[in-house]
């Protein structure tokens, strides 16, 4: 048997997960929550991450109930991500590693979403959308990588989502994505919105200005108290209704273009954006559709968490990668498809 340990901080979250062949012993992880209409800056999330880790860490050791002694190898988020969390945290792992004497392994963020993914859902070689605050991609695995099929071009989905909820004052907490879906749950009319999907890539950075536009107009004038004209009675629950449908049909679109040039009959979706249901209801109508099975997870394994590193690491550390302590370092932009896929013989 081999256990692994996995640190996770390359955004807002830090986590420590633990898994023992496929198991998963503990999931720990907390949220940098900043004030409505703020983002999360690098150098206060990494403050965050240091103040909390080691708390987190001995959470996850009494869950698991797992000695340091019994741990085969610790893992760590190498990449991609914000560089001083992805900092602050390969630290503390590489300390831990010398302590408890262990090897230690970077994991490819995106990577830990698709193996946690296939984990818990025991989809075989899906067509994965992969949808979060940094990242937007639709990847499929062929000859040892996870090939990019189609990406963003701009800003990924998740930070097209929190920055509008900073422009209408969404709360950040549980997260700005979560509630725009609650919003968008009473939105009655469709703002007709532009949509932009460039072959397989998609761009969401003109849909979030011509909301800006539409939004900031709007708030101005209920201030002003004058009379609104048909246009700006949108309210913001319309808003968010019609950014969800914008951007989850362009998803919908670019996965199945995929899946057609792949021949695949499984979509499986990860990442924090993933645990949107109506992302997941419109993606699982187009599977129907196809005759192909939709594989998503909820929030304890879309989100960042400590354990999809955890997994992904084990992997990696059963089929035989060994990394030498020179390269225990972060990559701040470290594509899916750069990393051999060492763990699988499909």
């Amino acid at each position: 048997m081999v256990v692994a340990i996995g640190f996770e901080g390359s955004a807002n979250k830090i986590g420590v997960g633990i898994v023992r062949d496929g198991e998963v012993l503990a999931n720990e992880r907390e949220t940098y929550i900043t004030p409505p209409g703020e983002g999360f800056l690098p150098k206060e999330t990494a403050q965050h991450h240091r103040s909390r880790v080691l708390d987190i860490l001995k959470r996850a050791l009494d869950v698991s109930g797992i000695a340091p002694d019994e741990i085969d190898v610790v893992c760590y988020t190498k990449g991609p991500g914000m560089a001083p969390p992805l900092l602050a945290v390969a630290i503390v792992a590489r300390t831990i590693a010398q302590i408890w004497n262990k090897p230690i392994l970077g994991v490819n963020h995106c990577i830990g979403h698709i193996e946690m993914g296939r984990l818990i859902t025991k989809a075989v070689n899906p067509t994965v959308l992969y949808v979060s605050g940094g990242n937007t991609q639709i990847i499929s695995y062929a000859c040892k990588r996870y090939r990019i099929f189609g990406e963003t071009i701009d800003i990924a989905i998740g930070n097209c989502l929190d920055r509008f909820a900073r422009i209408i004052h969404l709360s950040n907490d549980p997260s700005p994505g979560y509630n725009i879906e609650q919003m968008a749950k009473k939105g009655k009319n469709y703002v007709p919105l532009p949509y932009s999907v460039k072959g397989m890539d998609m761009s969401f950075s003109g849909i979030l200005s011509f909301l800006e536009q539409k939004a900031r107009p709007k708030r101005k004038q209920q201030k002003m108290q004058t009379k609104a004209t048909e246009e700006e009675k949108w309210t913001d629950e319309d808003l968010c209704f019609s950014l969800q449908e914008t951007l989850f049909a362009m998803l919908v679109e670019t996965t199945e273009r995929a899946m057609a040039h792949t021949g695949s009959a499984e979509v499986l979706i990860v990442g924090g954006v993933g645990c949107n249901v109506r992302l997941q209801e419109m993606m699982g109508i187009m599977c129907e559709e196809r005759g192909a099975k939709l594989f998503a997870t909820d929030e304890r394994f879309c989100i960042d968490n400590g354990v999809m590193i955890a997994h992904a690491g084990w992997e990696m550390f059963r089929s035989g990668s060994r990394m030498a302590w020179n390269d225990a370092t972060i990559t701040q932009r470290f594509r899916t498809d750069e990393v051999e896929v060492t763990w699988r013989d499909d």
